[in-house]
């Protein structure tokens, strides 16, 4: 996918009662194959705290409350002329358990503990983590 101007997404950094993050694994490009926040992209006239409740649902059949940004993130590739401007929020589950509902979308979900993260990070994720990208 080929960008003229800068897109809008989002993400929800939950965290469990153990302190581990629920990460999913994406399907589809941008950066498919790498584990990130779950989330999504903006839609018309959707704050995003709007849209992040709404891509968890849509997501992961989750209800959530988000409690607050983490980081926004800015991820620019002119390799590829992709552009995303995306607010990470801390978010607690109000409801549900995490399933895959969108399997399209995601081909899996895994709770982390911070100190064993996947090698294979979204851009979002390590910058929100403030983690050195791997080369």
């Amino acid at each position: 996918m080929q960008q003229n101007e800068p897109r809008v997404g989002c993400g929800a950094y939950i965290q469990d009662t153990n302190k581990k993050v629920l990460l999913v694994k994406r399907r589809r490009d941008p950066e498919a194959g790498s584990w990130g926040f779950p989330g999504g992209k903006v839609d018309f006239g959707e704050t995003t705290e709007q849209a992040t409740i709404r891509e968890i649902k849509e997501e992961l059949g989750l209800h959530i409350e988000v409690r607050g940004l983490a980081h926004l993130v800015e991820f620019i590739d002119t390799q590829n002329r992709e552009h995303w401007l995306a607010p990470v929020y801390h978010a607690s589950i109000q409801a549900g358990t995490p399933q895959i509902k969108e399997p399209e979308a995601i081909t899996e979900l895994k709770w982390f503990d911070l100190s064993s993260l996947p090698h294979r990070l979204t851009e979002a994720t390590r910058q929100t983590l403030n983690l050195t990208p791997l080369d």
